[in-house]
């Protein structure tokens, strides 16, 4: 179930990653923090951001995209600078990238990447697009 967080989470993010999210992203997740996306080929559930403003947030934000993109990092043929922000439930995420010229500041485009593989192919132009593709 996804609902609002507070933008100071989200500024504790980035804080703690040491990036900036693309400000889309950002809109989407301060109205509705987390949720599911469709694409042609999966379903995705989004990771939240971590909401520590009551416990009953705690819970239904425990695996938060900090938590899931340090997971991530453990497979060997993840980017390094990748984040993870949602998941199929199969291994595989959903992620995004910094700028070639800005590797502290995240692009608008979201990419698929394969926990088997390694590789990443881009599925949406930003979160407003991935989340039009459910319509």
């Amino acid at each position: 179930m996804a609902f609002p967080i507070d933008i100071k989470y989200i500024i504790e993010t980035e804080e703690e990653l040491d990036i900036k999210f693309p400000p889309l992203f950002k809109e989407k997740m301060i109205e509705e923090n987390g949720g599911e996306a469709v694409t042609e080929d999966d379903d995705w559930n989004l990771y939240p951001f971590f909401d520590k403003s009551d416990k009953k947030r705690i819970s239904r934000t425990c695996n938060h995209i900090v938590l899931e993109t340090n997971e991530a990092r453990k497979w060997s043929n993840f980017p390094l600078s990748g984040i993870a922000i949602a998941s199929n439930g199969c291994g595989d995420q959903l992620i995004l990238l910094p700028f070639d010229n800005n590797s502290q500041k995240l692009s608008e485009k979201i990419y698929f990447w394969s926990h088997e593989t390694g590789e990443i192919k881009e599925v949406a132009e930003n979160i407003q697009e991935l989340i039009g593709l459910n319509s």
